[in-house]
């Protein structure tokens, strides 16, 4: 008999959000895994429990190590709770890696449902929630980070991030510039502490905002963009969103043909308006060099 892997979700802010099962599987769990096992410690203390299994650190920098030990926990019968510092394991947080290992082992795998800061933000927004796509973090070099948000420049789902609070105006400057100064957002800080603020705003209203200087844990919420009507979008804008695609990285074939298919016309009409605009931007350069010549009397 193979044991469990249950991953628990642990409170975002208020403790006294965590979810009534979490203590029982605390006491009861043969190991604890935790990212930090300090956190855990004011966690259990205030939660008025003891755990009785063993208690190892499962954390970023010893994810791939430990996994194997703790797979083999499982595979011996072992009851394995995973915990993060807060909100959900695998949501950006340590835990995928487990899941994947203990699923491959043919281990029951099962969760204490808890909060989420993904859910929390979407639903304290304001904004669409019907349909919605987390990017977690965006890469902290500015070019990856601009690169990353082209390549949902035209996504109409909205859209959920986590930001460390000295990269927040930097971040939110560059959503202003690829997404639109006017896109909607929504900055959710220190959800469920007792400082707790949502504000509301356009990209670069936030943008200035947050240069300020902001505090606390950062979650923001995006409006997706516009639906535009295959009728709304001229060849200018076809070919635009083709060298947005481009500059992400996608190859010229897939970009016309995703740029196609968002647009709801033909491929083939995409495809020629590229052309038509590679053809103009060559015909103007042989324009502007005769006119060099003959301003220089050549």
């Amino acid at each position: 008999m193979t044991g469990t892997l249950v991953l628990a979700g642990t409170p975002i802010g208020d403790v006294q959000d965590a979810p009534p099962r979490l203590a029982a599987e605390l006491a009861g769990a043969d190991v604890v895994a935790a990212e930090d096992t300090r956190r855990l410690r004011r966690l259990t203390q205030a939660l008025g429990v003891a755990p009785a299994g063993r208690v190892v650190s499962y954390f970023e920098g010893n994810e791939s190590a430990r996994t194997p030990e703790l797979v083999e926990e499982l595979a011996g019968g072992a009851r394995v709770l995973l915990v993060t510092d807060a909100g959900m394991p695998s949501v950006s947080d340590p835990g995928y890696r487990l899941v994947a290992a203990a699923v491959e082992r043919g281990v029951r795998v099962t969760a204490v449902p808890g909060p989420s800061a993904v859910l929390t933000a979407l639903a304290l927004s304001g904004l669409p929630v019907d349909r919605f796509c987390f990017e977690g973090f965006l890469p902290r070099k500015a070019g990856e980070r601009l690169s990353r948000l082209r390549e949902v420049a035209e996504e109409r789902r909205t859209l959920v991030y986590f930001e460390a609070p000295h990269r927040l105006d930097d971040t939110l400057a560059a959503m202003a510039e690829v997404f639109g100064a006017d896109r909607r957002a929504a900055v959710c800080r220190e959800l469920t502490k007792t400082y707790e603020e949502v504000r509301r705003g356009g990209l670069g209203e936030l943008a200035e905002w947050a240069g300020e200087g902001v505090r606390g844990e950062i979650t923001v919420v995006v409006e997706g963009a516009p639906d535009k009507g295959a009728e709304e979008v001229d060849a200018g804008e076809l070919v635009r969103r083709v060298r947005v695609r481009e500059e992400a990285g996608e190859r010229r074939k897939e970009a016309i043909a995703a740029v196609a298919a968002q647009a709801g016309v033909p491929k083939r009409e995409v495809f020629d308006a590229v052309v038509a605009a590679k053809n103009a931007e060559k015909g103007a350069g042989r324009g502007a060099g005769k006119d060099a010549e003959k301003n220089a009397g050549i």
